[in-house]
């Protein structure tokens, strides 16, 4: 699964995701949790920024806490899923982030690493939205993280990871003509490890209530 990731910086993202309008006020996040507003480029025409509120709450529930539940979206089933269906073929988009955390279990102890690209650089993972309606009438926009199966750096982490799209196959998540449920989940394999990279960091990271530099930093001291 993914519970937990990173926003460290924001430089540059608006050239690295084709975005036309420049966002000078972002703040980065180093401990992202769900239930938070998260930051999303969707394609309208053109890609533009969004937050959603992270946890997938469908446009038919009747309690939107069932957004705790869909944090996360198995790519292999989601097209089987009423939450998810409707959303894969129509309510697609990329959840900005530059690293993850996952908790490594040793008997009853959880070791937390973080994960991000050896390059350093921000990448999307694939998402679905969806848009709830209250009673009273308020939309909500929301939206989960797409997992898949690991590569060979998460296997001895956890047994999923999210799915990480390149930077190639990114308008093509994006691109509202494309329906074809068989050929939008073959996009979602495991990211190649050879260019990924993972170290341990701080028990710090295992509050929601951190979120400073020191989440980044790795068990031995270092800041990456």
């Amino acid at each position: 699964m993914c519970g937990r990731f990173s926003i460290a910086g924001f430089e540059g993202f608006e050239e690295r995701f084709q975005l036309k309008i420049v966002f000078p006020d972002l703040k980065p996040n180093y401990n992202v949790a769900p239930s938070q507003d998260i930051p999303v480029i969707l394609h309208k025409g053109s890609n533009q920024l969004a937050f959603f509120k992270w946890g997938l709450i469908p446009y038919w529930a009747k309690d939107p806490a069932i957004g705790h539940k869909l944090i996360n979206a198995r790519s292999e089933t989601m097209d089987a899923k009423p939450s998810f269906k409707t959303c894969l073929q129509r309510r697609r988009c990329l959840i900005i982030a530059d690293g993850f955390y996952e908790w490594q279990k040793e008997g009853t102890f959880k070791r937390p690493h973080r994960i991000t690209l050896k390059s350093q650089e921000l990448f999307g993972f694939a998402g679905l939205w969806d848009t709830w309606k209250s009673p009273t009438g308020e939309l909500v926009n929301s939206c989960t993280i797409i997992t898949t199966t690991p590569n060979e750096l998460m296997e001895p982490l956890h047994n999923r990871m999210p799915a990480i799209l390149p930077r190639d196959v990114e308008s093509v998540w994006l691109d509202p003509c494309i329906t074809d449920s068989i050929f939008l989940k073959s996009l979602l394999t495991p990211y190649p490890a050879g260019q990924m990279m993972a170290y341990e960091v701080s028990p710090f990271v295992n509050s929601v209530k951190n979120n400073g530099p020191e989440c980044l930093v790795a068990a031995g001291g270092r800041l990456f």
